[in-house]
């Protein structure tokens, strides 16, 4: 059956995956709500599309913290790849710098951040969890700069691990023959069985609680590269994270993994971009699955949209080939929506091409 859409790849991921591990990548916290949400969002929004525009030629390059790329479409750090695949992050990372654009490796990744910089160039950011041991945190991020890695996405929205009943009924955990490679020496790779979640007792072992915006500060004393902020969904956190030293957020709700009944993160974007008043780049993170989706972002003033579950279901289901297809439909529905809408580049995307069911009803011009 040919694929058509990125959405497609889920179905075959559940069909190829063993239970435990499609649901650890599909399901979201408690009655997943936010996780229908960050989906559902999307259909408040609609199109204004300008006409008889020369389309003849559409740019879709952008620059990020200064690193140019193909276009607004990156990739979200998703733990455990080789669950998926056998080839892991290594085939997203070559399926990322061949398609142009940045992938952001997780902590909790299959392979080391020095096995996924020998794949090659590209330009490359690393998800951070901050443990309670800080020498393990300040070794990992020394590590991930020697391996040319780009900036630090500090996860912020994971104090505790929310409550995903999947992974409660499936006693989840990492299966044996797999280690989190990035904490392999440091005898924090393995994850026990538990009576819950394998991963929830986990992170209550080792993450640190009392993570705060001090912390955010202590970061940028250890490393020169810029840090995003990841999990950021208001306004008064927005303000906070500039004046904590920010040089990015990313609006994101942990694809609807940790609280139940947050906005979909295309509805708090708006709140977070306003707050920022163009001091730092704002990014989307959660439920793109369509070009269309990727233009609503822009239009609401996200420099860019990282796509997460697209990958681990393509990559479950056909490898590096999966992910080199997801990123390429995205970028022609986006070129696509574009041209129909009439932009020819990032910067004439505006929020007068689109309407949202929160907008004030506009006024009537008189003829």
């Amino acid at each position: 059956m040919e694929i058509t859409n990125v959405s497609e790849y889920e179905a075959i991921a559940k069909q190829k995956l063993p239970k435990m591990v499609y649901d650890y990548y599909a399901s979201g916290a408690e009655d997943q709500w936010t996780l229908q949400e960050n989906r559902n969002a999307f259909s408040r929004i609609l199109f204004r599309p300008r006409i008889l525009i020369d389309v003849s030629k559409i740019d879709m390059t952008t620059t990020v913290l200064g690193f140019k790329i193909s276009m607004p479409i990156m990739l979200a750090p998703t733990a455990m790849q080789k669950m998926a695949h056998p080839e892991g992050e290594y085939a997203t990372a070559r399926a990322a710098s061949a398609a142009g654009t940045i992938m952001t490796l997780s902590s909790w990744a299959t392979s080391s951040v020095e096995e996924v910089a020998s794949t090659g160039p590209g330009i490359r950011f690393f998800q951070l969890y901050v443990y309670k041991d800080r020498n393990v945190v300040a070794q990992l991020v020394r590590r991930a700069e020697r391996a040319g890695f780009k900036a630090i996405a500090l996860t912020v929205d994971t104090p505790r691990l929310g409550r995903r009943e999947a992974d409660i009924k499936n006693r989840f955990t990492l299966p044996p023959f797999l280690t989190l490679k990035n904490f392999e020496g440091l005898d924090l790779g393995k994850m026990d069985k538990a009576d819950d979640s394998g991963l929830a007792s986990y992170v209550a072992g080792q993450i640190d609680r009392a993570l705060s915006w001090k912390d955010v500060k202590w970061l940028q004393t250890i490393t020169k590269l810029p840090i995003l902020v990841k999990g950021v969904i208001t306004a008064e956190d927005t303000r906070i994270a500039i004046e904590a030293g920010a040089a990015g957020i990313i609006v994101s709700n942990h694809g609807a993994r940790q609280l139940d009944y947050v906005p979909a993160t295309i509805i708090a974007l708006e709140e977070v971009v306003k707050a920022a008043q163009g001091r730092l780049p704002v990014f989307l993170d959660g439920g793109v699955r369509r070009g269309t989706d990727v233009f609503k972002a822009l239009a609401l003033g996200a420099s860019g949209i990282f796509i997460g579950r697209p990958v681990v279901f393509s990559l479950a289901a056909e490898g590096e080939a999966g992910v080199r297809k997801v990123l390429s439909m995205l970028r022609e529905e986006f070129e696509l929506t574009m041209a129909l809408s009439g932009c020819r580049s990032l910067k004439e995307i505006t929020r007068d091409h689109i309407t949202t069911d929160w907008d004030a009803p506009r006024p009537v011009p008189r003829l």
